[in-house]
């Protein structure tokens, strides 16, 4: 068994090469743009959380860090007070 092109179906509105000609149907223009807009935005959403989410993870790390500081410096004073070192 041999491999064979894709076959290509042709539609009544579209020319030789299968494009489709453009819709004339204003409502279906607008919902289009409409689409088109929210991809966009959702685009950009995407790109600020991703940001936000870069920057809550370096926060917390600080912060993390910190206590962990604060919580072996104690720890440290508290052997210090008991042994006497």
């Amino acid at each position: 068994m041999a491999a064979e092109p894709a076959r290509r179906l042709h539609s009544v509105a579209g020319d030789a090469f299968g494009e489709e000609s453009p819709s004339l149907d204003p409502a279906a223009i607008e919902r289009a743009y409409i689409r088109e807009r929210a991809r966009r935005h959702a685009r950009a959403v995407r790109h600020h959380d991703a940001v936000n989410s870069s920057a809550r993870f370096w926060v917390v790390l600080a912060a993390l860090m910190l206590l962990t500081v604060v919580i072996t410096l104690f720890a440290w004073h508290q052997v210090q007070a008991t042994f006497g070192i």
